[in-house]
């Protein structure tokens, strides 16, 4: 944790379960964001994983709204994960402009000591969509993610090679029909990669995964339950 970070203490008697919209500190500025609670006694959420998750592109639309950030946090919420989404720098009501993924990282940093500073005792797993995924897997390894989870990850357009990839477990859904991310692409860079990330690949889906986001939570229920369980 950055020891000269302000202690950001969330005040858990005015946060009920479900969404809780929050302004936090960024590195330019406040950042918006959405923490999705699971149970009433927020209190009780102690050990268990947290859940951080990035959306696409700020400059194509990309946002905290984006139907798959919103189905992932969901998703963990209804599986007893704190999660939390949040818009990137320039985007809705988070300050500053978009900084080629650079600027967001080091924001994503911040958050992450945020929810580790109000769950110091709780795993932190990350996710990302897109242009989020290169996002939290630049940011993995420096903050010890314990689960990464990407979800269409553009490996021609952002380089997920010149950083410290995590030692956790990575999952990656894809579909082999996106229309933005070339399949294949990301098909070739799993199979170069040394110790490849589970890939799960969605038949006749496009980009935003249409039709698809009750299976896909339902898939991420049951690849996750083990590691709950293990906790």
């Amino acid at each position: 944790m950055n020891q000269k970070q302000e202690l950001i203490t969330l005040n858990m008697q005015n946060l009920s379960p479900g969404e809780n919209k929050l302004s936090l500190p960024g590195e330019v500025g406040n950042i918006e964001a959405i923490l999705h609670l699971p149970r009433e006694n927020v209190n009780n959420i102690q050990s268990g994983p947290i859940f951080i998750c990035c959306h696409p592109h700020p400059l194509y639309g990309g946002a905290m709204s984006n139907k798959v950030v919103h189905t992932l946090c969901r998703t963990f919420s209804k599986m007893g994960l704190p999660s939390l989404r949040f818009n990137f720098r320039g985007v809705g009501e988070s300050k500053g402009t978009h900084d080629n993924g650079i600027g967001e990282s080091r924001d994503l940093l911040l958050l992450c000591n945020i929810m580790k500073q109000n769950w110091p005792d709780s795993p932190l797993w990350l996710a990302g969509f897109s242009f989020g995924s290169w996002v939290a897997a630049h940011t993995a390894k420096q903050v010890g993610a314990e689960q990464l989870l990407s979800i269409a990850p553009p490996v021609k357009h952002f380089d997920f090679d010149t950083f410290d990839k995590p030692d956790c477990p990575w999952l990656i859904l894809m579909g082999e029909e996106d229309e933005i991310v070339e399949p294949q692409s990301v098909f070739d860079w799993v199979d170069s990669q040394k110790s490849p990330p589970t890939l799960i690949k969605f038949a006749e889906t496009g980009h935003f995964f249409h039709r698809q986001l009750v299976n896909m939570g339902q898939l991420l229920q049951q690849h996750y339950q083990n590691f709950l369980s293990d906790q």
